[in-house]
């Protein structure tokens, strides 16, 4: 069975760090795209980050520069380092995978739109809080 979950995420004060990581299974890791989607309180979905399986990135135009992107195919993780946080980095992160040769069916995930239908594995999300 297909498995995503998020770890990390916590409190920081805004121009601070923090991490948050995801480790999958149930599926081919090392041949999946992954991403990170974000959703602030009243606020749609929004496409963090991803990585493709060929290691090739996609950032937001509100995180590029601050935002880091990584992968470990032999851990199955993926990471996003969040580096100078601000308060509108505060939101729930979710792990998404578009998942190759998957051992179980996809799930509807948390986020609608066109661009969430590529991913269809979510992890349960992690919460992260910056204040100013």
């Amino acid at each position: 069975e297909v498995s995503v979950v998020e770890s990390g995420g916590g409190s920081v004060q805004a121009g601070q760090s923090l991490s948050v990581a995801c480790t999958a299974s149930g599926f081919r890791f090392g041949d999946s795209d992954m991403a990170w989607w974000r959703q602030a309180p009243g606020s749609e979905c929004e496409l963090v980050s991803t990585i493709n399986a060929d290691g090739s990135t996609y950032y937001a135009d509100s995180v590029k520069g601050r935002f880091t992107i990584s992968r470990d195919n032999d851990k199955n993780t993926v990471s996003l380092q969040m580096n100078r946080v601000t308060p509108e980095d505060a939101a729930l992160y979710y792990c998404a995978a578009d998942a190759t040769r998957p051992t179980s069916p996809r799930k509807s995930g948390p986020c609608r739109g066109g661009g969430v239908l590529k991913f269809g594995y979510w992890g349960q999300g992690t919460q992260v809080t910056v204040s100013s």
